[in-house]
């Protein structure tokens, strides 16, 4: 492996902030990283794939270690398993992700998409307000000053009609545990104890032969919040593992 780099990018309604404060810690261990945020008009995984790949074009990296978290370890797999991706990556780190369709309630989805045709994400936030989480993210809404509101305005922040072509291209993503099967790359595959996804990352990482899993205790889908020190932990060390 050459230089250590190292570009991060976030989930479904996230922003490069979600990593930023992690930046300067990356860079005492000797990494150049950067959190990039998604267009706004990133309609689909491959546009989020083609969009990775670009970022690391303008860095003028020629290899990198991706980060993706959430949808953003979705379009990670795609860049992973696509020919750029199979000669520029020296690594992957994969959080809080899914190898196909989202497990998540088809009807909560409709409902979803009912309420953002009709109001708006400001009306998907309302809705979402009362409406309690996992332990680990209703913990750090109660100590970390001013989370609730850091989390609706990433949320506010995106597009209408981004959010719904990127959940209908969630929803119907094929399932691609077969061909991480036949990937390589060094994998951190890393999830939140308490997070909807933790069965899906499970299989990832049993899947990929180069892959290991961190689950990490009281955190759920954000941990580099819920549980900062064991996110830590476990990335930083298998960072300095495959430099």
């Amino acid at each position: 492996m050459g230089a250590r780099r190292l570009l991060l990018v976030h989930g479904f309604g996230g922003s490069r902030d979600d990593f930023t404060e992690w930046l300067p810690a990356l860079a005492d261990l000797g990494w150049a990283a950067e959190s990039v945020s998604l267009p706004v008009r990133a309609r689909s995984l491959e546009a989020v794939a083609e969009f990775i790949l670009a970022s690391a074009d303008d860095l003028g990296w020629d290899r990198f270690v991706l980060f993706g978290h959430s949808m953003g370890g979705m379009a990670a797999q795609l860049v992973a398993l696509g020919e750029q991706g199979r000669s520029r990556l020296d690594a992957l780190i994969l959080m809080g992700t899914t190898h196909g369709p989202i497990p998540v309630d088809r009807g909560t989805i409709e409902l979803g998409k009912a309420i953002v045709r009709d109001g708006g994400i400001p009306a998907l936030v309302e809705a979402q307000r009362d409406r309690p989480g996992p332990p680990a993210h209703e913990r750090v809404v109660r100590e970390r000053p001013g989370y609730r509101e850091f989390m609706e305005a990433k949320a506010l922040a995106m597009d209408p009609e981004t959010w719904l072509a990127l959940i209908d291209d969630m929803v119907a993503q094929p399932d691609r545990l077969d061909s991480l099967g036949s990937l390589a790359l060094a994998t951190l595959v890393v999830v939140g104890e308490q997070d909807d996804f933790r069965a899906d990352n499970e299989r990832i990482a049993a899947a990929m032969p180069n892959a290991r899993l961190a689950v990490i205790p009281d955190a759920a889908h954000s941990p580099q919040f819920e549980a900062p020190d064991a996110w830590w932990q476990a990335v930083s060390s298998f960072l300095e593992e495959v430099s």
